[in-house]
């Protein structure tokens, strides 16, 4: 079965993973939506994986947000030389 059938996220409304940014307001949002991720889902490393694999450039994906996953493939390309 595919990972998505598993995820937290399946029951929530869509749009919390969605935030129109990643400061002010939005913070609450995030912190809202990686909760789910982090302390409900049994899926969030393969959720995780698959957005940075695919490169993923908006919302929350496997706890992380679009700006952390983009810090983290940076960190990665640096490691690789």
């Amino acid at each position: 079965m595919d990972w998505h059938t598993w995820a937290a996220c399946r029951g929530e409304d869509p749009e919390l993973f969605f935030p129109i940014s990643e400061e002010g307001a939005s913070l609450a949002q995030i912190e809202q939506a990686r909760q789910i991720c982090c302390f409900r889902c049994v899926v969030v490393r393969e959720c995780r994986a698959w957005a940075l694999r695919h490169r993923e450039d908006d919302g929350v994906w496997g706890g992380l947000t679009a700006k952390q996953r983009r810090a983290l493939r940076a960190r990665r390309s640096e490691a690789d030389g």
